[in-house]
């Protein structure tokens, strides 16, 4: 592993204690432009994630405002009823975003799909760093916000469902995130700057609480335009 990934997986915990468990739950409150964009305003807004730490699934409840749930997997998304009966599901679901933008609408299992992919990415970084196939190296150094921040560039195996198969991640001295960048490749690549604002600790795992997601214009060291994602965290919980 890269010594600058071993300093942050340290400093939002450690590997050993992260290790103790097998799922991460929070109440999510989020907002931004995207939702609209993708004909989906509101159906997210208030809900609650749990994802899996030692293998890559999601699930969000309630879905919508109702009392329907997703599972969301690399290979197959679905929208559940509270007793887990599947109402609707699609296998190789990433398939179905060939030829999206960023403005194109989605159905309610690509909205599952997406919300499942980003926040299992989330909520498991820095961690995944140590996943296998996961391979990272430093990067030159990042001024920012009167910081100098240490970039790493990891590269994730098509086994993982993420965002895009290269992302940066940006750590402050103590080795905590600070920005996250990478391209939405189920929105046409769509470039996307992530920035952490706070943090919570709970069951001695630190973790982002506040989530700013704005489109990333390339070598720009501010944050411009609209928030196109907010993500709030509370309520986390470790089993």
């Amino acid at each position: 592993m890269d010594s600058l990934a071993k300093l942050a997986i340290d400093a939002h915990g450690g590997l050993d204690r992260w290790r103790q468990f097998e799922t991460l739950s929070a109440h999510l409150s989020q907002g931004g432009a995207l939702w609209g964009i993708k004909g989906q305003a509101g159906t997210l807004d208030d809900t609650n994630v749990t994802v899996g730490l030692r293998q890559e699934w999601a699930s969000h409840s309630p879905f919508g405002g109702t009392d329907r749930r997703t599972r969301f997997e690399a290979g197959r998304v679905a929208l559940e009823a509270a007793d887990g009966a599947v109402l609707e599901e699609l296998l190789a679901p990433r398939r179905s975003f060939a030829g999206h933008t960023l403005q194109t609408p989605w159905t309610d299992l690509q909205l599952a799909y997406f919300a499942g992919c980003a926040m299992w990415t989330y909520l498991n970084t820095p961690f995944l760093l140590a996943w296998p196939g996961v391979e990272s190296a430093e990067l030159s150094p990042w001024q920012e916000a009167g910081e100098t921040w240490r970039r790493l560039e990891a590269r994730f195996p098509e086994t993982i469902a993420t965002h895009s198969a290269k992302q940066t991640f940006y750590f402050d001295t103590a080795g905590l995130l600070k920005r996250h960048d990478y391209d939405v490749e189920i929105a046409g690549g769509s470039p996307g700057a992530h920035y952490i604002d706070a943090y919570t600790e709970a069951s001695g795992i630190t973790v982002p609480s506040a989530h700013r997601i704005f489109v990333r214009q390339d070598n720009v060291g501010f944050r411009q335009g609209s928030v196109i994602v907010s993500i709030d965290v509370s309520k986390l919980r470790l089993a």
